[in-house]
């Protein structure tokens, strides 16, 4: 066990932090555009309260034509725009763009999904009371989904984790590639059986965490 750490413990150090980097940063940028196409989308929808038929269709296909596509397949396809947008393909800055891309509009449809299921007659109330569109999303609409939010949200950092395993064909690094590298090309399993313990304990942890949050937002 000693000479294991001894021998790998900085290299999946190493690799635990890049994995954190990548996901952290990620899904804040997902987040962000996540939480405005959800908005568009509850709002220009058939009923909304800003119902716009085409929005609507054009960011509902955009979304269902991106989530269809395989990360592997998403991250080399769009190597030109990354390159583009940030000046580099490879490590942990180049994999920022596709991983944003394909997490998202995964976010959005989470995001969507738990702000449909706040009771309509209480977004009707608060417009009766002549309180504007902006704040019957953000107070009202977003308040009552919070907790379903929290639970989207965790499903998509988990998701997340389970991309940036792909990050090593770009050079990026994290725990996913340390497994691939020596764990299977290299034929050492024991490093690929403490980056799964690694992975299961973070998971747990992360779902454990986004559990317990979203219980205690219900409650209030």
């Amino acid at each position: 066990m000693s000479n294991f750490i001894s021998q790998w413990g900085s290299a999946i150090g190493q690799g635990f932090i890049e994995t954190v980097e990548m996901t952290v940063i990620s899904l804040a940028f997902s987040l962000v555009i996540g939480i405005l196409l959800a908005i568009l989308l509850v709002l220009t929808r058939k009923g909304g309260q800003g119902q716009n038929v085409w929005i609507y269709a054009f960011f509902n296909a955009l979304i269902n034509i991106i989530r269809s596509i395989p990360f592997i397949i998403l991250l080399f396809f769009i190597l030109p725009f990354t390159h583009a947008l940030v000046g580099t393909t490879i490590g942990v800055k180049g994999v920022i763009v596709p991983l944003v891309v394909a997490c998202a509009p995964y976010v959005a449809r989470l995001l969507e999904s738990a702000m449909l299921e706040v009771d309509h007659g209480i977004i009707e109330a608060y417009q009766a009371m002549g309180i504007s569109t902006p704040k019957i999303i953000w107070y009202v609409v977003v308040r009552e989904a919070r907790s379903s939010i929290i639970l989207g949200l965790t499903i998509a950092t988990i998701s997340l984790i389970g991309e940036t395993a792909m990050a090593g064909f770009v050079g990026a690094g994290g725990l996913g590639d340390l497994a691939y590298q020596f764990g299977y090309v290299r034929f050492q399993p024991d490093v690929m059986y403490a980056v799964i313990i690694i992975l299961i304990v973070i998971v747990q942890i992360i779902q454990s965490l986004g559990t317990g949050i979203a219980r205690k937002l219900k409650k209030n």
